[in-house]
Formats: C-alpha cells, sequence, structure tokens
C-alpha cells in the first residue's frame, strides 16, 4: 500500500503549512515534544530503575509506578500532538526517512509493550525480581530507541 499521497496530503494541510511557514512554529513545537518526552522517558525510567533495584529501593514498585503515571499518561498525549505538528511540516520527508520509520515502528512496539506487558509486571504481586528486571531492561531499550531515531531523524537528509 501507497501512503505517499495521504504523507502529501498531510504536508499541504492547513496544519502542515502553518508549520512549515511560521518563523517559530517548528521550534516551538519541537521544544514541546522533546520536554514531553524527556517527562515520559523520566516517568518510564523512574519506574524502571527501580524494577532494577537501581534506586528508590524503599519503595514498592506498583505505588511509584501508579504515582509516575498521571506524568507519564499526559505526556505520551503531549508527544503524540506535538509530533503531528512536527509530522505535518515535513511529512514528504518522513516517508522517505528510515529513521522515521524506525521511530514510529518503536514507538508503537514501546507503547503497547508499556501499557500491556510492563504494566501488567509492575502491578502483579507475584512477579518474580527476573521478569521484572527484563521488562525493564526491554522498556529501557525500547524508549532509547525511540529518542535516539527521533534525533537520527534531525541529523538525516
Amino acid at each position: 500500500m501507497n501512503l505517499l499521497p495521504l504523507f502529501q496530503w498531510c504536508e499541504e494541510s492547513g496544519l502542515g503549512r502553518m508549520v512549515r511557514e511560521s518563523v517559530w512554529a517548528f521550534a516551538v513545537i519541537e521544544s514541546v515534544h522533546l520536554l514531553a518526552l524527556a517527562t515520559m522517558g523520566g516517568a518510564v525510567l523512574l519506574v524502571d530503575l527501580r524494577m532494577l533495584n537501581l534506586g528508590l529501593r524503599q519503595r514498592p514498585v506498583a505505588e511509584l509506578a501508579q504515582e509516575a503515571r498521571p506524568f507519564q499518561n499526559a505526556a505520551l498525549v503531549v508527544l503524540v500532538l506535538s509530533g503531528l505538528g512536527l509530522f505535518s511540516s515535513e511529512a514528504v520527508k518522513c516517508y522517505y526517512s528510515f529513521p522515521f520509520s524506525v521511530k514510529i515502528t518503536t514507538l508503537v512496539v514501546a507503547t503497547l509493550f508499556t501499557y500491556t506487558i510492563r504494566r501488567r509486571i509492575v502491578f502483579s504481586p507475584d512477579s518474580s525480581d527476573t521478569s521484572r528486571m527484563a521488562v525493564a531492561l526491554i522498556s529501557v531499550t525500547l524508549w532509547f530507541i525511540v529518542a535516539a531515531a527521533g534525533r537520527w531523524i534531525g541529523f538525516s537528509g
């Protein structure tokens, strides 16, 4: 299935044109996007490090995850919305961008993993230390790839 017409439509949309033609819009949206990524990464990393027994050992994993969840959820919403603004301004470039494909694919996998498997392990009182550590390592790896691929987009053609 050829998605190029959809990407072209996105780029020519009112949002795409507004972001592309504005002097400051892309920079402001990107700043918000990066702040949301830092918030999401912080919320996820805090719990993952706890699951790896690398910090906050006095706090139960589930309790920490429950407290981090509102930040994680809000950051994900802001990430997606700001990402749509960034994407729409250069959608055709993204269509041909391998780093963009890596980021979006990994973002979907990381989000599904975080809200399904990781969540189940975090909130299960019967989770073993081994399963928590494995899930935490996978989570850190996935979110690192999302962030690194996002930077890679900025440095590729």
